[in-house]
Order: C-alpha cells, then structure tokens, then sequence
C-alpha cells in the first residue's frame, strides 16, 4: 500500500504548483482533479498536458487517480438547474448532458494514459428535479456503459464513488451497479470517509467490495459528520481500517482527500501522511 494525496487539497495553486508541493511535502504520489483549477479534460492542450508528464517525470511523482468526480469546468453555471458541482452528471434525464459527462469522461481516461495512471473515479450525480431515481439508475448504466467501451480498449479501470445525497450514495447500490458489468475494468473508488457518514462497517465494506477497490479515499470524519477531516482528527479507527486492506491484498494507492484545509494545504498534507506513517505502512 502507497499513500498518494488529492490534488483538490491544492485548489489555491496551479496543477504544476501543487506537483511540486506535493513533491517537497514528501510523496511519491498524487491524485489529479480533472477540473477547476487544476485541469480541464475538454480544453487542455497537448503542450499543457506534456508539461504536466515532464514534470512528474522530474519530480518522480506518480499518479495515483484522475479525479473526475466532479466537472464545474464542463458546466460551470449548470444551466440554471439548481446544481453546480456534479452537473452535467451521468445520469441527467437530457441526453445532450450526459453525452458532454461522457466525452469529459473519456478525456480524462485519455489523460490517466498520458499520465501513467491506472483508474479514473466517477460519480453518479444526483437525481434533479423530474429524474425519478428508477429512471437515473437506467441513465446511468446507459452512460457507465459507453464509457466502460472506451476505458476498456485503453486498460484504464473506472471506479464508482458513492456519496451521500447522489443516486448511488451507500454501499448497496453500489454493489448493485457493479454486478452489472462483467469482469474487472469497472470497481468503485472507496471513500472510507463516505462509508464512515453512513455508519456502514468499514472492515467489512473494505472485504466486501476487495479487488473490485481501485483507490481508496481517505480521510477522517467526526460524529459521522460529512466534513473531510486530516487522519487523526476524527472517530476513524485507521488501523482496522489498515488491516482490512491488507487482508485483502490491497496494493494500490491510499489517496488522501482532505480538501477542506485549502487554506493550508502543506501542513494538511504533512499532518495526514505523518499520522498514517504510524501504522508502519510505506508510502
């Protein structure tokens, strides 16, 4: 198991800033946020993308995810429609917004090659207004289905992140949406801190889902408060949380998302990788 740290952290900083933050903080590992500020899946040049390779290369950092959960870069205004963070979403009653997800998706599947990262994280998006969620949940395997063609012929994995208030927000459905597809290119992208919200059993959740995980979110919560909290600070008890993963052979990358702590993003990243250190497992 490797500890990386979510770009997201660095919202106040470019892309190539906060690659080198992250680099003197002592990683050898971030997740990048395939949008605002950081990255624009559908506007980004090649010069700016091969900038981004050169300097991972330099700086010896790899990639854990591409963070595509959210895209206020497609759509930044939502068009009125009352949400602005995981709009255009997967599972948008309008076909014309969940094809611009789709190519937004793809693009960043594009980026997770170029950048030498082996998965992309998504979410489900919320159901709006006039989008029963029994017909949200057929969208959204439409949508996962175009890009599972995609991601496929690339070798890219895709996982699913569940969040409370999204259509697929616990455990459950997320296990229902991943028996939809067969083999080993779609899993989920578990956030313990999600998990821990939803008063699931993390030990158990972590067995339960095992090599379907393709990163780990990670970060503290306290009294189940939906509020991303540095380890340490909250009621996680983490080396349960350790020992499950190693029970399951997890050897992926622990991604630390602890973007509420933007106004301090060194220190928040020191702090989390310090406390996680603890435990005895290499980063």
């Amino acid at each position: 198991m490797r500890y990386a740290i979510s770009s997201n952290v660095y919202t106040r900083f470019s892309l190539l800033e906060s690659i080198d933050r992250i680099h003197h903080c002592g990683y050898s590992a971030l997740e990048i946020l395939a949008d605002f500020p950081h990255v624009s899946p559908l506007d980004v040049t090649y010069h700016e993308v091969k900038q981004v390779s050169r300097l991972l290369e330099q700086r010896g950092l790899s990639v854990s995810n591409i963070n595509a959960n959210t895209a206020v870069c497609v759509y930044p205004m939502a068009q009125n429609n009352g949400e602005t963070i995981f709009e255009p979403s997967l599972c948008n009653r309008k076909e014309e917004v969940r094809l611009q997800r789709i190519r937004y998706t793809e693009r960043c599947i594009d980026l997770a090659v170029e950048w030498g990262a082996s998965c992309v994280s998504i979410t489900s998006g919320k159901c709006l207004a006039g989008n029963h969620p029994d017909r949200a949940y057929d969208l959204l395997v439409d949508s996962i289905a175009r890009i599972m063609q995609y991601a496929e012929k690339r070798n890219i994995r895709i996982g699913i992140e569940y969040e409370p208030g999204l259509l697929i927000e616990n455990a459950n459905e997320a296990q229902r949406i991943l028996e939809v597809f067969d083999g080993n290119s779609f899993g989920i992208n578990l956030d313990i801190g999600h998990a821990e919200v939803l008063g699931e059993p993390l030990a158990e959740t972590i067995q339960r889902f095992g090599d379907k995980i393709t990163n780990i979110h990670l970060e503290d919560i306290r009294g189940r408060k939906h509020y991303h909290l540095i380890p340490g600070e909250g009621d996680i008890h983490f080396a349960s949380v350790l020992e499950a993963l190693q029970s399951i052979r997890y050897d992926r990358y622990i991604t630390f998302e602890i973007y509420p702590y933007s106004d301090d993003p060194d220190g928040a990243a020191k702090r989390a990788l310090a406390h996680m250190l603890n435990y005895n497992f290499t980063h």
